[in-house]
């Protein structure tokens, strides 16, 4: 296996025995995850997406990290955020109106 581009981790808010914490697994952040696949399938895109746990930034929640690049992004609530996320990521930057400080 080839190592993709893009590795994409979406917190999906799960903490030791599996209870939903802080706001990424309450705003239901793992449901973006099928829309982020099929948008990197769609622009033919070389990454991969990872449901994570608790990335302990609940303050910015959902929360979502681009490796190699150590993008970290929040509030990435709806497909517009992604979507912005994706664009600056396939023009060689960053989404800048999304990024954690």
């Amino acid at each position: 296996m080839d190592k993709p581009t893009y590795h994409i981790f979406v917190c999906a808010g799960f903490r030791a025995g599996g209870n939903p914490q802080g706001n990424c697994g309450k705003k239901n952040s793992a449901a973006f995850l099928p829309y982020i696949e099929n948008e990197i399938l769609d622009r033919g895109m070389d990454a991969q997406v990872t449901a994570a746990g608790c990335m302990k930034a609940c303050d910015y929640g959902p929360v979502m990290v681009v490796y190699p690049q150590g993008l970290w992004y929040g509030r990435v609530d709806g497909e517009a955020a992604i979507d912005a996320i994706l664009d600056a990521l396939e023009d060689g930057g960053a989404a800048a109106a999304h990024l954690i400080d």
